[in-house]
């Protein structure tokens, strides 16, 4: 079956999706009907101004009129909002809902940017207005009118100004609440890029370590796989073992990204798997050696996390760019801090020692999003040493491990 074409919606809903603002009509329909009834009753009140004719009430309707289209041309709307206010006062028609129109007018172009086109149309107003009572009433209806009570002018100018007020009010709320909306936006955009920027660091890690062990040990199991069959054996038994655990973890972060309001299947790695990491280390033939200094104590999860994956990354460094078969791990454990150490004799193969790629970034990219450091470099004996620098809080009464 054929898919039916989405029919157009009506044009007014068709000015909406073009302009991103609701149909104008609705607010001029309810300005003229309020200026029609408004000025009827006002002309009941001011016996002394002309009475309400076919061009007084063509005027009524004319300034609303023209707010159809103040969205799309606010200057030339306030402009002529203003002049057509300006004909009816001078025509000596009762004061009262004309101004109404204006207002609605100006508040637009405030809103709309244009701040000093709408101080201009109310200043035009509030001079012709000034000149018609105080000058151009002798030769304008109604006749032997006489010149304007100061009162009244008074009265005139409070209204041009709280007219401007309340429009520059709204502008400065509605650029607030943009402002606040696009920091929000792009804090959400901070917040996915760094949950990228954290999933990439994870599959590095897991990705980097596993298929280096996997690397090392296939070269063992194809060297010896006629001259050691037990030998090849083991060794890909490490690559089964390895890349069953790389899947294990990788499954666990795919997942976080298909459901990212769910709590993991599993805990995050920790140092709790040091000996894991070891041993993995081990397979791939280096020999790694585990010390402590001070007392150990429970990590902030975060915390935990980084210090696994910091290791992990300095181990396998070691078993891709050293030519030293051997490695130190050292924990120090302070008041303040956590600081990890790992050393090993090198030389250096042909990528580098410590690696000078994604892994290091990654390793000072979690160590500056919990406020420590990393410091990595050749020794002066020709080694190289890793050394991170964890903060962590108020030391907690746990015993070691």
């Amino acid at each position: 079956m054929e898919e039916q074409r989405e029919r157009p919606g009506p044009p007014w809903r068709r000015w909406v999706e073009r302009t991103g603002r609701g149909p104008g009509w609705r607010s001029a329909l309810l300005v003229a009907v309020f200026a029609q009834a408004g000025s009827s009753w006002a002309a009941q009140a001011q016996t002394g101004r002309v009475p309400l004719d076919a061009f007084a009430r063509f005027l009524l309707l004319l300034g609303p009129a023209l707010l159809l289209v103040r969205h799309r041309y606010p200057v030339a709307v306030v402009y002529g909002v203003s002049v057509v206010t300006l004909v009816y006062i001078g025509a000596g028609y009762p004061y009262g809902p004309v101004f109404v129109s204006l207002a609605l007018a100006c508040f637009t172009a405030v809103c709309a940017g244009h701040r000093r086109t709408a101080w201009g149309a109310v200043g035009l107003l509030w001079a012709g207005h000034l000149l018609i009572g105080h000058w151009l009433y002798r030769w304008l209806p109604p006749a032997g009118d006489g010149p304007a009570p100061w009162g009244q002018e008074l009265g005139i100018t409070a209204w041009v100004l709280a007219m401007l007020a309340v429009s520059e009010l709204v502008r400065v709320r509605r650029e607030q609440w943009a402002r606040d909306r696009a920091e929000r936006a792009a804090a959400e955009r901070r917040r996915v890029d760094e949950e990228r920027l954290r999933i990439a660091r994870e599959l590095h890690d897991v990705l980097a370590h596993s298929i280096s062990v996997i690397n090392v040990q296939a070269g063992v199991g194809l060297a010896l796989l006629d001259t050691d069959p037990e030998q090849a054996r083991t060794a890909l038994t490490t690559i089964k073992g390895a890349s069953k655990e790389a899947l294990g973890e990788v499954r666990q972060v795919l997942d976080t990204l298909r459901t990212p309001g769910d709590a993991p299947r599993a805990p995050a790695p920790g140092l709790d798997r040091l000996p894991e990491l070891v041993e993995q280390a081990s397979a791939a033939g280096l020999a790694v050696a585990v010390a402590s200094e001070g007392k150990a104590r429970a990590l902030p999860p975060g915390a935990d996390l980084a210090a696994f994956r910091i290791l992990q990354e300095a181990l396998t460094n070691v078993v891709r760019h050293s030519g030293s078969r051997t490695a130190r791990v050292r924990l120090v454990w302070r008041p303040d801090a956590l600081e990890l150490r790992v050393d090993d004799d090198g030389p250096a193969t042909a990528g580098g020692a410590g690696g000078s790629g994604n892994g290091l970034v990654g390793m000072r990219e979690r160590a500056a999003a919990l406020g420590g450091t990393i410091e990595a470099g050749s020794r002066a004996d020709g080694g190289f040493r890793v050394v991170a620098r964890l903060p962590l809080g108020p030391v907690t009464s746990k015993e070691d491990p």
